[in-house]
């Protein structure tokens, strides 16, 4: 059964509070059993991620979402109710953009994702659940 605290988590990410994300799914996966830790963990550092890129810092974000995308490679193509298979997807095409352009753009790109329209190059992930 998933709990509310892990459905807030996942309404956060959806909608893009990040650093709030970050210290709901910490509680979860802090005291989670350890067959879970490395999903809490992965999605806690794909949203870490995602905060980084919001504040223009490239390196940050590509740490933590390619850190991210290795700890939830083991849990697809579901779990705990996340589509994990499509998560794993976005997340890696958003870290294969950033990896392939200037780091000093960032903060153009953290613009267009904010914007989200539909011809953007790329886009942050979404969490769908099952």
């Amino acid at each position: 059964m998933t709990s509310e605290v892990f459905l807030q988590g996942i309404e956060q990410f959806n909608r893009r509070e990040f650093y709030a994300c970050h210290d709901t799914l910490e509680a979860i996966w802090i005291d989670a059993a350890e067959s879970d830790k490395r999903f809490y963990q992965g999605i806690l550092q794909v949203a870490v991620g995602c905060y980084h890129l919001t504040n223009h810092n490239w390196r940050g974000a590509v740490i933590l979402l390619g850190e991210g995308v290795r700890r939830l490679r083991d849990y697809q193509p579901d779990h705990e109710t996340v589509n994990v298979t499509q998560l794993l997807e976005e997340s890696r095409e958003l870290l294969k953009y950033l990896q392939h352009i200037d780091p000093d753009n960032v903060a153009q790109v953290a613009q267009t994702l904010q914007e989200a329209s539909d011809d953007s190059p790329c886009q942050f992930p979404f969490i769908i659940r099952l």
